[in-house]
């Protein structure tokens, strides 16, 4: 059985961090004491709340904006995000002279709209429950002559994202386990190949919502499974299928995909802003969770986890972690 060609290798992760260093932060990796003696394991978190715009998502945007032709970068970017890919695409357009169209749903939090606006994109909203942003976003860069750049399955965007679990190990040294959030996928595949090439032992695992468990289905099935839009607080995870460049890298990287629920990420909200005084917003905390909230046995190993990002609305926030409901 031959191996199959995945989307990217390290030396597209090595390039991207290369071409992203003097854009994007180095973002601080993370201890707690008490997140280890609640594990029984040595907890490394790369924080991407600390990024530029606030995730990780600026990494893959730069770097695949950054390697536009002169007709492309003329032309502008069109991309569709839920808020967080969003801000990544406007923030790097903004950097490198592009113009930049979003499509964002209407109930994306409103922070992230109003960031997206602020760092110079056109926003133009839809509805997530009945409107396909995919035809949509083809629909309207073929009439405006943008080059569209997904928020997950492309090349580009992957290499960018794995950047993060190379500045991890290399910043952590040697990890026994990865911990990546999943919501389409491009940073678990990202991550992936980077941690596969640094650490060739190493247990790897996407965790995305309770609610909407698509990548752990497509997993167990062997193919991509696509599921109605999830209801779930994890909002940068509402997607509903993995990609097509993704899904291979994950498929034949990680060893399994797990799932939190909605309380156990609040859980892991209010432990970060009560013992480390960070700010993680739900998507974000989906990696965390499942060590945090035992899903995963990581007694007596270390382990990286992704914190993907902070950008949540401070009273949503706030109503969340006091319990209240949204």
């Amino acid at each position: 059985m031959t191996t199959p060609t995945l989307a990217i290798t390290y030396g597209d992760v090595v390039a991207a961090h290369d071409r992203i260093r003097e854009a994007a932060h180095r973002t601080p990796v993370l201890t707690s004491r008490t997140a280890d003696a609640m594990t029984g394991a040595s907890l490394f978190f790369k924080a991407e709340n600390f990024q530029r715009m606030g995730a990780f998502k600026f990494r893959g945007a730069y770097n695949a904006i950054s390697q536009f032709t002169a007709d492309q970068r003329r032309g502008g970017v069109l991309a569709f995000s839920s808020g967080n890919h969003a801000q990544a695409i406007a923030l790097s357009a903004r950097e490198l002279g592009v113009p930049a169209v979003i499509l964002m749903p209407k109930d994306a939090p409103q922070m992230k709209i109003d960031a997206t606006r602020g760092y110079g994109a056109e926003v133009i909203l839809f509805d997530r429950y009945t409107e396909d942003r995919e035809v949509l976003a083809k629909r309207l860069a073929d009439e405006r002559g943008m080059t569209l750049i997904p928020p997950y399955d492309h090349p580009h965007v992957m290499a960018g994202q794995g950047t993060a679990a190379k500045e991890l190990i290399e910043d952590a040294g040697e990890l026994d386990m990865l911990l990546v959030c999943v919501g389409g996928g491009g940073l678990l595949s990202g991550c992936a190949v980077a941690a596969r090439a640094l650490n060739p032992n190493i247990e790897i695992y996407g965790v995305e919502p309770e609610a909407g468990n698509d990548g752990q289905q497509s997993l167990r099935k062997g193919e991509i499974v696509h599921i109605d839009t999830p209801r779930t607080i994890a909002d940068g995870a509402q997607t509903q299928h993995l990609g097509q460049y993704t899904f291979p890298v994950i498929r034949a990287l990680a060893d399994d995909i797990l799932t939190v629920t909605d309380d156990e990420l609040v859980k892991t909200m209010t432990f970060f802003a009560s013992r480390m005084k960070i700010v993680v917003e739900p998507t974000g905390c989906l990696a965390a969770a499942a060590a945090l909230q035992g899903k995963v046995d990581v007694r007596g190993k270390r382990v990286g986890v992704i914190l993907s990002g902070g950008n949540v609305d401070l009273a949503r926030f706030a109503k969340l972690t006091l319990g209240e409901t949204v």
